[in-house]
């Protein structure tokens, strides 16, 4: 069922303040020269054209990247009467892809594509709720579930047109069969889920941490972390569709799920959170980014979090690179930067959207130099290292790896700056979600994709 406007939005847009295109670009200008100033020189890849500002670079490489979207990132598809998003050429569609590129389009108050794919995923779930991570164009995934960003994006894309009522009819039952089938990946019972492979996991080759394909070993920070935000959705979402027993049912799971996270994953002498190894119940002493996600789930105690933030992240031996943040600390054994045959590698390499929860995190917890340091340093590799956006990036030097260009979620670092100077988030659950970039810059996405369902 395909969301209807309501007559009267249910929640108005709130401004925290209002904010003018010439304050942005003095805002980006400081931010980006700050990153420069401590970034490595003789990178052949810098974009910086002589006589351009970085607010004209910015704006020139957003209306890059939304041209790319509009013209190679929209496609049709038998099963769906409005058009779906990918940011990959090859045309396949993915699952916490998905979530994050349709962050970006929130900025110009897109939210159609919340709906488009979303609606298809969920038209092939299989009757014990499992549904694929892709679609299958390209690379299907038929043992692989589609990772707990479900209820996340259907809250985003409600955030947005002000009602939940589209979820009512058939929607919300689908998600929770759906999150049913996720609690289901829990041979010893203890409530924590497994990965089926690091590939399942999204971060492909992490496989001293995840394991190789359908293993079923990895008890992940990262899943746990994903699927207590599903849980609040789901409780948001309850609520909103006047279901007070499921909105309960959700919140004290999620409670229970915060606590087995820092019951099993925190490793005190270490200050660390590491995965555990259903199989043989010993924890999995691999330092990965995504260690840090517990911060951006709201889980780690603030004695926690400064151990997290001042041990590991801002360790120049582990994660604090060049360009941070690196996927593994460089202390791993199989740490290595760049790509050795093509292979999408998150042993070393920087990801955008690890950076951007961990960016989320800091700011959640009062870190706000520290998250100001990593929007500036993820916004200068993005614009200032390349010329065009990239997949993944070099922790070393900046260099761009992967598609090439690329117009999913390292879009997000071009807007980390700004959302850290309006004190912005739009993954919070309960926050409001803004169109900054239109308001800021006075850009707007192209008409035919910035029509609302």
């Amino acid at each position: 069922m395909r969301p209807a406007m309501p007559k009267a939005p249910v929640r108005q847009m709130l401004f925290l303040f209002p904010i003018s295109a010439v304050v942005l670009a003095s805002l980006l200008l400081s931010s980006a020269v700050l990153a420069q100033s401590n970034s490595p020189v003789g990178n052949p890849q810098i974009s910086n054209a002589s006589g351009r500002t970085h607010s004209q670079a910015l704006r020139e490489r957003l209306l890059q990247l939304n041209r790319d979207i509009s013209t190679k990132g929209l496609h049709d598809f038998p099963q769906s009467q409005e058009k779906l998003l990918t940011g990959y050429a090859y045309g396949e569609f993915y699952d916490w892809d998905l979530y994050f590129e349709n962050i970006y389009l929130s900025y110009y108050g897109v939210s159609k594509f919340d709906f488009s794919n979303l609606e298809v995923f969920l038209s092939r779930q299989q009757p014990d709720g499992f549904i694929s991570r892709t679609l299958g164009i390209t690379y299907p995934k038929p043992n692989q579930m589609f990772k707990p960003f479900l209820a996340q994006l259907a809250v985003l894309g409600s955030q947005q047109i002000g009602s939940y009522e589209w979820l009512r009819e058939k929607d919300y039952g689908k998600l929770q069969k759906y999150l049913d089938r996720w609690f289901a990946y829990d041979a010893d019972h203890n409530g924590l889920p497994t990965w089926n492979s690091a590939d399942a996991s999204g971060m492909d080759n992490q496989l001293s941490r995840s394991g190789d394909l359908d293993s079923y070993s990895d008890e992940g920070v990262d899943l746990a972390c994903y699927l207590l935000r599903e849980l609040q959705a789901m409780a948001i979402i309850s609520s909103e569709l006047g279901k007070p027993r499921e909105q309960t049912e959700y919140a004290q799971h999620a409670k229970r799920l915060a606590k087995l996270i820092n019951d099993v994953f925190w490793d005190e002498q270490d200050g660390f959170y590491y995965d555990r190894n259903e199989k043989t119940g010993k924890q999995i002493r691999v330092k990965s980014a995504t260690g840090f996600f517990p911060l951006w789930a709201g889980v780690a105690t603030p004695a926690q979090a400064r151990r997290l933030v001042r041990e590991h992240l801002l360790n120049q031996n582990e994660f604090w690179l060049p360009y941070p943040v690196a996927t593994y600390a460089k202390t791993e054994p199989d740490f290595y930067e760049g790509t050795a045959k093509g292979e999408c590698n998150w042993r070393g390499n920087t990801w955008i959207p690890a950076n951007y929860m961990i960016f989320h995190g800091l700011m959640d917890y009062g870190y706000d130099k520290e998250a100001r340091d990593l929007a500036d340093k993820t916004y200068a590799m993005a614009l200032d290292r390349n010329p065009v956006t990239r997949e993944y990036y070099d922790s070393q030097t900046g260099q761009g790896y992967g598609m090439n260009p690329f117009w999913g979620w390292s879009s997000l670092a071009y807007v980390m700056p700004l959302e850290q100077t309006l004190h912005y988030n739009p993954t919070s659950l309960t926050g409001k979600v803004r169109p900054i970039l239109t308001e800021s810059l006075g850009i707007r996405f192209p008409e035919s994709a910035s029509t609302k369902p």
